[in-house]
């Protein structure tokens, strides 16, 4: 796979200096503008702030791109033109020249390539609600479980189907450990009621977890960690919001890639702005916390909070 590394990734390479991969979804879909942005400067800022190094995944112009400059990020922000693209859509995205966000399952893909093994989101795709009917699960779960990589997350984002989204995760062989807590985080909420067989207390431990997988060649696992506490939702509000807005999404006849940001538009609105803060500061706390996993899997020693630069 032919990647186009920015001079920040390719310095970065040739120094030998630990690389977190970034999913650029957030940046075309998930979040609105200028929000978009400034969750990738917060997520490179603290990525940085530990000693290791950025690599935000994307497909511009054909090319597959490791590391955005800011004219980049700016574009696929704002542009109307761009995608979201998936795993199974590089090859396409490549061949027709286009422009597009890498979601999680392009991100492993293309991490992997590149020699990444710390991949960082806000919440991985799973099973959505009213699998039954629709059939829709995320693409991102067989990959995880194809890819050697780790992905840190705020768990599985609260408008999916939380409990069979584990189920399918363990029947795929990806491991799901909790940090700092035995039950899975639920995006907005450090509660879900669904309890984790395995933690980790650091991102010390977590790196040794990481480095005994990637040596028993198993694919990819997740490490899950609970939103920070300041912004948090109590899950049982987000589920009553997450209701609500299905009831709405149905009369309104939307299905399929039209629910989920339809959802997550209308718990802004439900929660007057509390669930685009939380998204915010989970992106950034996740890609802090990635960082210093890399810098461990890498022998060194990340840089300790109270002295990282501003």
């Amino acid at each position: 796979m032919k990647l186009h590394y920015s001079k920040e990734v390719a310095a970065a390479r040739l120094e030998g200096r630990p690389l977190v991969a970034l999913e650029t979804s957030m940046l075309t879909q998930s979040l609105p503008y200028p929000h978009n942005v400034e969750a990738s400067n917060r997520c490179g800022a603290a990525i940085r702030k530990s000693g290791a190094v950025p690599a935000a995944m994307a497909v511009v112009d054909g090319l597959l791109c490791c590391g955005l400059d800011s004219a980049q990020v700016e574009r696929l922000s704002k542009g109307p033109s761009t995608s979201k693209l998936g795993a199974r859509d590089l090859a396409i995205a490549m061949a027709k020249g286009q422009t597009g966000g890498a979601t999680m399952s392009a991100t492993c893909v293309m991490a992997v390539a590149a020699g990444i093994r710390v991949v960082c989101t806000g919440g991985m795709g799973g099973v959505h609600r009213g699998v039954a009917e629709a059939l829709d699960i995320s693409q991102d779960l067989p990959t995880i479980s194809r890819n050697s990589v780790a992905v840190v997350c705020a768990g599985a984002k609260s408008v999916l189907d939380l409990p069979k989204t584990l189920e399918l995760l363990e029947t795929l062989g990806v491991p799901v450990v909790g940090v700092g807590t035995n039950e899975m985080p639920a995006f907005y909420s450090r509660k879900s009621g669904l309890k984790l067989e395995h933690s980790v207390a650091d991102a010390s431990e977590a790196a040794d977890v990481l480095k005994a997988r990637l040596e028993l060649e198993l694919g990819g696992m997740i490490f899950a960690l609970p939103p920070p506490e300041a912004t948090a939702i109590a899950h049982g509000e987000v589920e009553q919001y997450v209701d609500e807005a299905l009831i709405d999404a149905k009369k309104q006849n939307l299905s399929g890639k039209q629910v989920a940001p339809y959802l997550l538009s209308e718990l802004i609105r439900r929660t007057d702005g509390r669930s685009l803060r939380a998204n915010l500061a989970l992106l950034e706390n996740n890609a802090g916390f990635a960082a210093e996993v890399a810098m461990h899997v890498a022998g060194h020693s990340p840089r300790p909070k109270d002295a990282r630069a501003g």
